[in-house]
């Protein structure tokens, strides 16, 4: 089974910690990608750029609208994810109790299945 562990940021917790707790959390998501590398449960991971830098686009009556920065008003935002295949969802939690994020007051890991997954080279089947 797959599961998304997605990690939210919070520009303000993370503005309060220290250059050697930053240092940590670097550390240890290096220390879990070859955790999860090494038991074969790694798919892929990402992190993304700073929120303020995204743009949302809506179409309506047929035409784009793009509007600059977050899609919602939030303290919290999607900063990155890994994407797992594991035996179960205790298993995928358990993952998400590694990431060092999860041990900082103020921010979290979301596991969600997967219910539909397609790479560059699975052929999306047409309804």
């Amino acid at each position: 089974m797959k599961y998304l562990l997605a990690m939210y940021l919070n520009p303000d917790v993370m503005a309060k910690l220290s250059e050697e707790d930053m240092n940590g959390i670097m550390t240890g998501h290096q220390e879990f990608i070859r955790t999860i590398r090494e038991s074969g449960e790694m798919i892929s991971t990402q992190a993304l750029g700073a929120v303020a830098d995204s743009s949302v686009v809506r179409v309506r009556g047929g035409l784009p609208a793009v509007t600059d920065g977050p899609f919602l008003e939030s303290k919290e935002f999607l900063a990155g994810y890994y994407l797992v295949e594991c035996t179960s969802r205790a298993r995928a939690v358990e993952l998400a109790g590694m990431i060092p994020d999860a041990a900082i007051e103020g921010l979290g890991i979301e596991v969600r299945e997967v219910v539909f997954f397609a790479d560059a080279e699975t052929e999306v089947p047409m309804a």
